[in-house]
Parts: structure tokens; C-alpha cells; sequence
């Protein structure tokens, strides 16, 4: 019997390869896209456009220069602590600040590592729901890597926010929070290493972004305005990741902003990958490929592979060897690389690459002439994966 053309071809050679699949260990859950939670976070600041400030402000009985007082203190000096917006009239600070800046989250656990340029962050919403952040500072620049949702419904058995399940999106402001807190604790010299600025941003935390689409944008849209309406960051500086939600990724390549666009594949054939990453059973290994090649010919932005090498799963040389046809075949220059060594798990099924096979890997992708970097895995000894302390928690 003829296999189907999207069924990968397996040699007699790479039949004696050992071989683990996900189904070994981890039992299957569900693709959940409907958040278990929709209630809404109160309205913030953050949420509001420029024109929606004013009137707010307005509302409360101000006149409309306070919103750029406000936008001033919030996103160029990183504050909503009314004690710190001596320019606002004394007796209507505290209700101004009340009213526009409530509490949407805060920090319940911090973890440091690299002596203390990477700092980990669980933070509890409104209703208790939970989201992790990372700050990592580097010698010439600095990242965040924030959360887009509580949870995360995309089922991936290898990620522990996949396992926790979707409990809901964030709001824009709950994704700002996370970015205004980082700035201000760079700002403010509380990282290792004097005042800095926030330089990179990437949307890689707890949730899969693009099913939080409104959220993600009007996040975004604020990053990149110039302050004080906005952070003043620049889009090319921002990384969107997805596991591959092709309508959005279309979607997003329409919106005109420069960002970056990860696709996190993990696996270049079908079969693999559908246990792997469970939203390839509704789009295919293909059919993400495409639209991540969609995104670089609209945007010019070269687009991202993300690949977690799992040991005797996903990392056999024939799997670089075809995810470099794949690539290629559809143009070169336009996509990168980024092999990412899971953490050791001993016992598991879900630990890293051996040393010599993911050197081999990559060498075999860079000989097809991918563009190809492993990709720096700071804080796993503060369980450094997105997910691992809110499912601590959950555990105690």
C-alpha cells in the first residue's frame, strides 16, 4: 500500500535509530481553546487609547492634560505610585491613581540565578490566576520574555504550562504590567549591573499568543509608541512566538509592525509532530511552514524556527536533514534556526539532547546552509521553563 504524500518516508537506516515518542510517557490532553475563566480584570490605564485616557480622566472630574501627566509617570517613569506624581494636585492624586492604576498583579514568588541577572517572577492576578515572567540582563543588552496567557490550552506534552491547561487570557494592561515592572527594576538599578534600559522583548512565557490575538496587538502597539504615549520600543526588537495558529500568522503579517514571528515546529514531519505539538493536526507541518514564509514576504522580517531537542524524540539527523528541505525549498535568507536544549530530566523521557547529537544536528542544518544558533537556556536552576513555578504551586 502507497503511503500518503504528507506521511514522512522512514529508511531501513533510520528505523534502527532509537527512538522515543511522547505517547511513552505522557498521556495525551485535549487542545482546549476556550479559556476555563472569562471574567475581565478591572480597566486600566494601559488599556485605554490615547483618546480613551482623556476621557477618563475627564470622567473622574480632571482636566484632560492630566492623561499625559499620567502616560508620563506610567510609561517614562515607569510608576503608578501616586506618592511619586508630585505634579498632580495633592488632593486628588491618591483617587486618580485609585481609579486609573488598580492593582492587576503581583508578585508572589521572585527567583534569581547568574547572580541575579536573571530574575524569575510569579506573579498572581486579580482572581489568583498565575503568569511568570523572566528578566535576563546580558553584558549589551537586556530581555523579557512575558506571559500572554494563564495557562496555556495548546496541549504540548513537553511544556509545563501546557500541562497546567488554558484558565484564561490577559488583558493588555496584565501583559503591560509585566513589561512596566521589568523597566522600572532596570531603570532603577535593581538588577546587577547600574540603570539600564529594556532592549528585547519576547512574547515566549506562559500562553500561546496569537490565541490571545487583541490582546497581543493592542500590547504591542503600546510597546512601540514613542513615549510618553507608549514604552518607545522598537518592533524589531519584539518576538512574537506561535505554535503555528496559521490564520493569525497571516493575520499578523497584514498588521504592518515589524516584529519578529517565532514558529516554534519542533518537528519537520507530520507524524511526530502532531503528538508534539497538537495543533498540527488542524495545520499542518506545511501548511505553518508556509505561512511563516507568508510573514517574511510581507514584513521582510526574517522569521525564526524554534526547536526544543529532546533526546531520541526529535533529534535524529534525518529530522535536520529534512527541516532543511523544507526550508529550503521555499527560498533561502528568510529563516533562522534555534535549536533550544531542554533541560536535563533524568529519568524522563523529556530531557536533553546528548552533547555530540546536538552538535550534529546543527552541523547537519548549517551544511544545508540554514542559518542555525542554540539558543541560550538561562535559569534552569530556578526552573527556568515558563510554567514550572505555577504548577510548583499548584502542587503544594
Amino acid at each position: 500500500m502507497s503511503l500518503p504524500s504528507s506521511a514522512p518516508r522512514v529508511s531501513a537506516s533510520q528505523d534502527a535509530v532509537s527512538q522515543v515518542r511522547p505517547g511513552d510517557e505522557t498521556r495525551p490532553i485535549p487542545l482546549q481553546m476556550a479559556p476555563r475563566r472569562r471574567g475581565k480584570p478591572p480597566r486600566h490605564f494601559a488599556d485605554l487609547s490615547a483618546d480613551e485616557r482623556v476621557a477618563s480622566v475627564v470622567e473622574a472630574g480632571e482636566k484632560p492634560f492630566r492623561a499625559k501627566q499620567l502616560a508620563t509617570h506610567y510609561f517614562t517613569h515607569f510608576t503608578s505610585d501616586p506618592e511619586e506624581m508630585t505634579d498632580l494636585p495633592a488632593a486628588s492624586r491618591a483617587a486618580l491613581a485609585e481609579t486609573m492604576f488598580p492593582q492587576l498583579i503581583r508578585p508572589t514568588k521572585v527567583m534569581e540565578a547568574d547572580g541575579g541577572t536573571t530574575v524569575k517572577t510569579l506573579w498572581h492576578l486579580f482572581d489568583d490566576a498565575k503568569v511568570e515572567s523572566v528578566l535576563m540582563r546580558y553584558p549589551h543588552r537586556t530581555t523579557l520574555c512575558v506571559s500572554s496567557q494563564a495557562g496555556c490550552g495548546m496541549a504540548c506534552p513537553f511544556c509545563a504550562t501546557g500541562q497546567l491547561g488554558l484558565t484564561r487570557n490577559l488583558s493588555t494592561a496584565e501583559i503591560l504590567e509585566q513589561v512596566r515592572a521589568a523597566f522600572r527594576a532596570l531603570d532603577r538599578g535593581e538588577i546587577p549591573g547600574g540603570p539600564a534600559r529594556l532592549n528585547n522583548l519576547v512574547f515566549m512565557g506562559m500562553g500561546e499568543p496569537l490565541a490571545n490575538y487583541k490582546a497581543i496587538i493592542e500590547t504591542v502597539r503600546t510597546l512601540v509608541a514613542p513615549q510618553p504615549d507608549g514604552l518607545g520600543m522598537s518592533a524589531r526588537n519584539i518576538t512574537v512566538s506561535t505554535v503555528g495558529l496559521v490564520p493569525a500568522m497571516r493575520k499578523l503579517a497584514d498588521e504592518g509592525i515589524p516584529v519578529t514571528l517565532a514558529l516554534s515546529l519542533h518537528a519537520p514531519d507530520d507524524d511526530l509532530r502532531s503528538e508534539l505539538v497538537p495543533i498540527n493536526t488542524r495545520w499542518s507541518v506545511d501548511e505553518a511552514i508556509d505561512a511563516a514564509r507568508h510573514y517574511y514576504e510581507v514584513s521582510g522580517r526574517r522569521v525564526s524556527i524554534e526547536y526544543a531537542l529532546i533526546k531520541d524524540m526529535n533529534d535524529h539527523g534525518w529530522r535536520a536533514d529534512l527541516l532543511a528541505k523544507k526550508l529550503n525549498a521555499r527560498g533561502k535568507g528568510w529563516v533562522h534556526v534555534n535549536p533550544i536544549p531542554l533541560n536535563p530530566t533524568p529519568g524522563s523521557i523529556w530531557t536533553a539532547s546528548d552533547r555530540e547529537v546536538e552538535d550534529e544536528f546543527v552541523a547537519r542544518l548549517r551544511g544545508h546552509g540554514i542559518p542555525t544558533t542554540i539558543r541560550d537556556t538561562r535559569g534552569s536552576d530556578i526552573d527556568g521553563a515558563c510554567g514550572q513555578l505555577a504548577a510548583e504551586e499548584d502542587d503544594e
